[in-house]
């Protein structure tokens, strides 16, 4: 894979995926391991136990040059969102954060299910328990709905330079 010039998105060559060893999501790491390979992409899955010791291996997997960060939807990333986007910024990774929540407080970009069409979903369950259907009766729904934000003041800083297609595709832009 060609290295792309400085400030480029591609050319992220490692990309580390912050995980929860506790938390089941073998699932979501696995599909990111089948998908690594197409885009030339080395994954480092990064299982701290506490942000502490996220912040000991990530400073030493940000080390090393053309690294990108993965961080899916656990407890404790909500929990401590703050602070590992601070820590994203300072060791300048991009990163690929589960929800909006995270882009509005900093991060990067957020690419995940649409947190409102969820709700809306989960409205119509509600309405048919209420009218007497059994709960362990109703199919177990997906999300259908994903959505895409973008922070072009964290890109800036980080001196990245995101492609027009991406910007225009995003569902948000946030500036």
């Amino acid at each position: 894979m060609a290295r792309a010039a400085q400030g480029d998105l591609a050319g992220r060559e490692r990309v580390a995926v912050l995980r929860e060893p506790t938390v089941a999501g073998i699932g979501q790491l696995a599909a990111m391991q089948t998908a690594a390979p197409l885009f030339e992409v080395e994954l480092q899955p990064i299982d701290a136990r506490d942000v502490d010791e996220f912040e000991r291996v990530l400073a030493n997997f940000a080390g090393a040059p053309n690294g990108g960060l993965i961080v899916p939807l656990s407890t404790s990333s909500e929990t401590h969102r703050t602070r590992i986007i601070a820590l994203a910024d300072r060791h300048r990774l991009p990163a690929v954060f589960p929800s909006r929540l995270f882009v509005t407080s900093g991060g990067l970009t957020a690419y995940g299910p649409d947190t409102v069409d969820l709700y809306r979903r989960a409205a119509g369950y509600v309405d048919r328990i209420l009218k007497g259907e059994k709960p362990a009766d109703l199919p177990v729904q997906a999300p259908t709905k994903y959505e895409t934000i973008i922070n072009l003041k964290t890109a800036k800083a980080l001196d990245l330079e995101i492609p027009s297609t991406l910007i225009a595709r995003a569902d948000e832009v946030i500036e």
